[in-house]
């Protein structure tokens, strides 16, 4: 049927296309603006791993750069990237290396899931956190407070979604032969 590296880059392209869809859910709690970046980056690493992860988010991070709109709020371009809040994007990548391989190295089961889903939404945190604190030229107090603290019970939820529907995913996609 398909070669397995035309099949990953498949799976990887698709995770890219529904970062890019995801990143346009938008809810504005508190004074933050949540997306769904972040819940595509820790499903994509459930249901792919890895390198796989890494790959899409490595293409989610390109296209982006490059200036199509599919970053949160249809924006795009190196600006956003150079941006006070361009580490957590950067930080997709490091993100969904991780969580996959956590999984990959345990096993994908629901808590090991979340496990790993927190660990990368704490990777992803610490991306942001540290180019705002440079770019914004902000103490590492006034960047934890405004980078990190507003963001961590939304990113606990989006871990126990990206875990649950992650896992309920791969392991119906991996009965169905497609992963």
């Amino acid at each position: 049927m398909y070669s397995s590296k035309l099949r990953a880059l498949i799976l990887a392209s698709i995770f890219t296309a529904i970062t890019a869809i995801l990143a346009q859910l938008q809810v504005q709690l508190w004074v933050v603006p949540f997306s769904g970046q972040t819940l595509a980056v820790g499903l994509t690493a459930t249901i792919i791993g890895s390198k796989l992860g890494a790959l899409s988010m490595f293409g989610y991070l390109l296209i982006g750069l490059i200036g199509l709109p599919v970053f949160s709020g249809l924006s795009g371009g190196p600006q956003v990237l150079v941006g006070p809040t361009g580490g957590y994007i950067l930080g997709f990548i490091a993100t969904a290396y991780i969580t996959g391989f956590i999984l990959e190295k345990t096993s994908f089961n629901f808590r090991m899931a979340l496990i790993a889903n927190i660990v990368g939404m704490f990777v992803t945190l610490a991306f942001g956190m540290t180019q705002l604190k440079f770019v914004a030229e902000l103490s590492w107090s006034a960047a934890m407070a405004s980078g990190v603290y507003p963001f961590l019970i939304v990113g606990i939820i989006k871990a126990i979604l990206a875990s649950w529907l992650g896992i309920m995913i791969r392991n119906r996609l991996t009965k169905a032969n497609l992963l």
